[in-house]
């Protein structure tokens, strides 16, 4: 799930190198949906390959599908490439089908497919990232979203989505929580504009309940989450949000996004000044003890 998806706003620097999010990037759930031609072809390919391992191993789709945990209908859209199998769900397959790893080999083309291209390569980046800082001005970033905030987000898309789509949405953002529980665990924080805190989408049930998700959150030892204060007259961030990854190998990149348009800076000096931009955000907000205290009290007023 993207942060266009959560219509997000706000861009990136110019200039640098812009690369697309999609196959060849950077060298080097259950039920979701393909978000673009190419990845349908990837997910119908999958879907036709566990067919014929099906059929070699003479079962129907309902005995099939009792093996693995599903339904006939739900095996039939796999195998269709209408509906993306978890990871899991491909590993129990190749169990069952005895294709000695080679359904296993699409996992990672198959999970990717559930993004759009210009958001694939970030997908990857979040699973790889040793620190992840971001600063976001209209919405709680997508990682910290709970489920009835994202459907009131995406509710509100013009044009309008349908009831799949939505879904699907929903079901790779949730996937993309995994980063939360990851061992060794990364470094994460959140710097989020106070406005965020009082945009009531989807109802004061729902921004009640994403605020206790925020607190919640926030008690992780890895995770800080912080607030830039909306009286503060020095903000670095005025540019609007974007999101700084660093990986295990040292590399660092910049995303940002605009109207469902994603960017990805890998240029290195571009890099290094993302990074510096957001330490001078985090020095102007509000500490993470602070930010969960400020937290508390708007909620306490709802």
């Amino acid at each position: 799930m993207t942060d266009s998806a959560e219509a997000d706003a706000g861009g990136g620097d110019g200039g640098g190198a812009v690369v697309s999010l999609g196959d060849g990037w950077e060298s080097g759930g259950c039920g979701r949906r393909p978000e673009d031609g190419a990845a349908k072809g990837v997910v119908a390919a999958f879907g036709q390959t566990m067919k014929t391992l099906r059929l070699r191993e003479g079962l129907d789709r309902a005995e099939f599908g009792n093996r693995i945990g599903y339904s006939a209908a739900t095996v039939a859209s796999f195998e269709q490439g209408r509906r993306i199998p978890s990871p899991r769900t491909i590993e129990r397959a190749d169990e069952v089908l005895r294709a000695e790893g080679l359904l296993c080999l699409w996992k990672e083309e198959v999970e990717r497919a559930q993004y759009p291209v210009f958001f694939q390569g970030m997908a990857v980046l979040e699973k790889e990232a040793v620190e992840l800082v971001s600063y976001d001005t209209i919405l709680v970033k997508g990682l910290l979203q709970t489920e009835e905030y994202m459907r009131a987000l995406l509710g509100m898309r013009r044009p309008l989505l349908d009831d799949g789509t939505i879904e699907q949405r929903v079901a790779s953002r949730l996937a993309r929580r995994a980063i939360f529980d990851r061992s060794p665990a990364p470094f994460l924080c959140f710097v989020l504009d106070e406005s965020i805190l009082h945009r009531p989408y989807g109802g004061k049930a729902v921004l009640r309940g994403q605020l206790e998700h925020l607190l919640l959150i926030g008690q992780q030892r890895n995770v800080q989450i912080q607030i830039m204060p909306i009286d503060r007259e020095d903000n670095a961030g005025v540019n609007g949000p974007f999101t700084v990854v660093r990986r295990k190998d040292g590399k660092t990149f910049v995303y940002a996004e605009a109207q469902g348009i994603g960017s990805l800076q890998t240029d290195p000096e571009l890099a290094t000044l993302a990074a510096a931009r957001c330490g001078i955000i985090r020095s102007q907000a509000l500490s993470p003890r602070e930010s969960l205290n400020l937290i508390e009290g708007v909620l306490g007023s709802l």
